[in-house]
């Protein structure tokens, strides 16, 4: 039974987690939907990455600890962060800006663009 209880608190740790994550990943969309370039590093500009920094380390120590209890529990990665990730980096010169990608993601998520 105390298996059982460390495997429940350990996934309720786990949600908390994911709402943390996905908090601060809509506060940095908010953020780049009203201008903001750097979260999705398109223009790979040294000033945007050292501005959005903060935010990218937060995001990779959420999704690591994420990653962890998800594995000890059975259950796939945690598939917000490896979407994020791969929408990340250079792009073509005729995609989206960062403000549009941002505000589809937004839409995305159920939350409404700024």
């Amino acid at each position: 039974m105390a298996k059982a209880d460390r495997l429940e608190r350990l996934d309720t740790q786990r949600v908390e987690l994911e709402q943390e994550y996905r908090e601060a990943l809509i506060a940095a969309l908010h953020n780049t939907a009203k201008g903001r370039w750097g979260l999705f590093d398109h223009q790979q500009d040294r000033g945007a990455r050292a501005r959005i920094a903060p935010v990218i380390a937060q995001l990779d120590e959420l999704a690591r600890t994420i990653d962890t209890m998800r594995a000890r529990l059975g259950l796939e990665p945690f598939a917000l962060d490896r979407e994020f990730r791969a929408a990340r980096g250079p792009v073509p010169t005729h995609a989206v800006g960062e403000p549009k990608q941002a505000q589809a993601w937004l839409h995305r998520l159920g939350e409404r663009p700024a």
